[in-house]
């Protein structure tokens, strides 16, 4: 027997509070990006407050999302994520060339 699930993603969100998760790259140094925080709730709105507060550009991709918050803080991105990562930081390359 198959059961089968349906999420509704915004009742979830509304329930479980925000997610966020916080990758560092530093291309000068050679690194791979990595994890370097996450959380849910409480933790997901201070990470959310300090990326307002410092003017840190913020992206909204849950799928992203869900597999940077089943990595441990540390991890390398894996190479398959890469193409979005890419995308991503080359969003905010061109945010800050606006500015």
């Amino acid at each position: 027997m198959m059961v089968s699930k349906h999420f509704n993603q915004i009742k979830r969100r509304e329930m479980n509070g925000p997610s966020a998760a916080v990758i560092r790259y530093d291309e000068s140094a050679g690194e791979d990006p990595k994890v370097v925080a996450q959380g849910k709730g409480y933790v997901a709105n201070q990470i959310l407050a300090l990326a307002k507060e410092h003017d840190i550009p913020m992206e909204e991709d849950a799928g992203l999302l869900a597999n940077l918050l089943d990595m441990d803080l540390g991890d390398n991105i894996p190479p398959q994520l890469y193409s979005v990562i890419a995308e991503i930081l080359l969003l905010i390359e061109e945010m800050e060339r606006s500015y």
